[in-house]
């Protein structure tokens, strides 16, 4: 049902200027479904709708252009070759070395990217520690990574 949910809201946003949650919640009623505004705000953050402005002068809500893989691969890139010193593998864990001060801004990056099989990540001053669901994520991280750094 979400996922359905979830399909009509891009159809709504994207054939109708809809300024508020409220218009996106009489739409979503008016095509049948029952659901609340806590749910329409969780699924708009979840589909990284955003408010841009319409020739109009007034808002509405639109898919963010911001998360796109092309973005994510220069922005990972820059990351890396900027301030990564290494990484390594140890099962199902990546340790990155980062200059000094760097592993926070590197693993909140990596967190936004959310990357296939990762967990979650921890990260002091130099050192950024990333959990992977299994070793083979990890190995394949690992590899995409490395081909970053050359």
């Amino acid at each position: 049902m979400k996922n359905v949910r979830q399909s009509e809201i891009l159809n709504i946003v994207q054939s109708k200027d809809i300024d508020t949650q409220e218009q996106l919640l009489e739409e979503l009623r008016a095509r049948g479904f029952t659901t609340t505004q806590a749910t329409i705000s969780r699924d708009i953050k979840e589909l990284r709708l955003v408010k841009e402005l319409t020739g109009s002068g007034g808002y509405r809500y639109a898919l963010s252009e911001r998360k796109t893989s092309s973005t994510s691969d220069v922005r990972l890139r820059n990351i890396f070759k900027e301030g990564v010193l290494s990484v390594d593998v140890a099962q199902n864990i990546v340790v990155v070395r980062t200059m000094p001060g760097l592993a926070s801004a590197a693993c909140s990056a990596l967190d936004a990217m959310e990357i296939d099989g990762m967990v979650g990540s921890l990260a002091g001053d130099d050192t950024g520690i990333l959990i992977m669901r299994d070793n083979s994520f990890a190995q394949q991280f690992n590899s995409e990574v490395h081909k970053l750094l050359r």
